[in-house]
């Protein structure tokens, strides 16, 4: 039954991977601004790593039962994002009520998944590999979370200000 377990949630987990990174791809493919572009670049890159771990694990626990020690790697993909949304110009090249804003919503919605199913897993599992694999995705699906979700609030910022949604 734990078997069962364990590969059903690898193939959940690499589904999720997939369906980010085709999400983001999508973002990368249909907007004109290059900045734009850039994070879903390297979102979607971010999410092809991931679903490269998880599938070497999916291969190791089919053979072994077990989970591997991975090196699991870390990126400075948020962090570059971070500095692109805080310099303002990121913004305004977004459509506050267009497709990269609906884009965004959509990633929150995925990233909150993600890290639900992930750290559930960790938090089940016996098996040291295995919690380490899942709480280093759930700790990275988080910086993703928070980068969306900063860069939403102050897009939805920008539209209730210039929709004097304001009260004062």
């Amino acid at each position: 039954m734990e078997n069962n377990k364990a590969l059903d949630i690898l193939k959940t987990a690499i589904l999720m991977e997939k369906r980010g990174m085709a999400l983001y791809e999508e973002v990368v493919a249909r907007t004109q601004s290059e900045e734009v572009k850039m994070i879903f670049q390297i979102m979607a890159d971010e999410e092809k790593v991931h679903a490269k771990y998880l599938a070497e694990q999916f291969k190791s626990y089919m053979s072994t039962n077990t989970f591997t020690r991975q090196d699991l790697s870390t990126s400075d993909g948020d962090e570059k994002i971070v500095d692109m949304i805080l310099s303002g110009n990121i913004k305004n090249q977004i459509n506050a009520a267009g497709f990269e804003a609906a884009a965004i919503g959509a990633a929150i919605d995925m990233e909150t998944k993600a890290i639900e199913v992930y750290r559930n897993r960790a938090n089940e599992s016996t098996d040291e590999n295995e919690k380490a694999l899942f709480n280093w995705l759930a700790d990275w699906e988080r910086g993703h979370y928070e980068v969306l979700l900063k860069l939403d609030n102050e897009l939805k910022e920008r539209i209730w200000a210039d929709n004097d949604f304001w009260p004062f």
